[in-house]
């Protein structure tokens, strides 16, 4: 079986690695254009983001070349052997915790929303009617996006138990979804655009989703390494589905001013543009101009 996945496994390695390198020529050019035009938020998206492409080229280079260097996904290696994996392991783990506890961090206000302290109510007084349904409108679109991951998940699962491709290609997958989640962000978001239909980042109902979905393909993996990260993002998931059932005036730009356009410091969502949409899911476009003032 393990003979029978290499030559896909390879192929499926080369295939992300020429997608990641594809990606990173379209990021270089944004940065390019935008230039001293970014926010500082915008800005540090960018080289975030630039560095997981460095991260995901590594991992796709070393799936092809030394597979063997991936000793770390199997069994308890994680506490018998130091990599490169561990270090790969801190920054995630770094990352992860500032969304589940309000430390003084510099994280997105997307994110960072659900701290009481990121919360400025308006003048008028919260029409529970209109927050409720906002909320069933987001949850909606939510429920159809964690469908269709699932759907994918076990495309995944299927593939990797038919011995399709091995633990290390499988670690790459994960790694691409950890590219794709700032390109969400920073460029073009599917999600957005067919699903939630939110205007931006910042009031996005699943912007906290990004690690949960990065990391699902590494519960097919059973050992300290992917399931810890893995559990952790479910923490995360957990955390920020129960704030929004409990508080969900942080999430709505109509009782959460910090939400709006004209208060948001971050900016990152300036290349998209912020966007609207009618009673049947049409979208309207905000013109990029008016996000500069």
């Amino acid at each position: 079986g393990d003979r029978k996945g290499r030559p896909y496994a390879s192929f499926l390695a080369r295939f992300l690695l020429q997608s990641g390198g594809g990606c990173g020529i379209v990021i270089t050019v944004y940065f390019w254009k935008e230039g001293p035009g970014m926010s500082e938020m915008r800005k540090r998206y960018f080289w975030k983001l630039a560095g997981r492409c460095v991260v995901f080229a590594l991992c796709a280079v070393a799936c092809v070349v030394a597979p063997e260097g991936f000793g770390v996904l199997e069994g308890m290696n994680f506490f018998r052997e130091f990599s490169w994996l561990h270090v790969l392991w801190l920054v995630w783990m770094a990352d992860m915790l500032p969304q589940i506890l309000p430390w003084p961090s510099r994280i997105p206000l997307g994110s960072a929303k659900l701290f009481a302290h990121r919360f400025r109510p308006g003048k008028c007084e919260i029409d529970p009617q209109l927050l409720k349904r906002f909320m069933a409108r987001e949850n909606r679109g939510a429920a159809l996006v964690f469908a269709i991951w699932c759907a994918l998940l076990a495309v995944i699962g299927v593939s990797y138990h038919r011995g399709l491709f091995g633990k290390p290609v499988l670690l790459l997958i994960s790694v691409f979804f950890y590219v794709c989640d700032l390109i969400c962000v920073v460029i073009w978001c599917p999600f957005q655009r067919f699903f939630i239909k939110n205007r931006c980042c910042v009031n996005c109902r699943i912007f906290n989703w990004g690690y949960f979905m990065v990391f699902t393909p590494m519960l097919f993996i059973r050992n300290f390494f992917t399931w810890s990260l893995f559990f952790t993002a479910v923490v995360l998931l957990i955390r920020w589905e129960i704030t929004l059932v409990r508080y969900p005036e942080r999430f709505w730009e109509g009782s959460n001013k910090v939400l709006k356009c004209e208060n948001c410091q971050d900016k990152i969502c300036k290349q998209k543009g912020a966007k609207i949409f009618d009673e049947q899911g049409h979208i309207i476009k905000l013109k990029k101009k008016e996000l500069k003032k």
